[in-house]
């Protein structure tokens, strides 16, 4: 079981990779979550699967 996930996270990771993920710090929580998401996704991803996150933090009061 435990070398199953390892495995799926891996092709995750060659997914991201792929991608362009990795070619700089993310810019913001929705760049870092696509990539966290697209890893999680594993062979997913060459089934179609094009994870996206979206978010926004909130602003300090002023």
């Amino acid at each position: 079981m435990g070398a199953l996930l390892v495995i799926w996270l891996l092709i995750g990771g060659v997914a991201a990779w792929q991608r362009g993920y990795f070619s700089g710090a993310p810019d913001n929580c929705a760049e870092a979550g696509t990539v966290l998401v697209t890893i999680v996704a594993g062979p997913l991803n060459y089934m179609g699967v094009n994870p996206q996150i979206s978010c926004e933090l909130p602003q300090p009061s002023q």
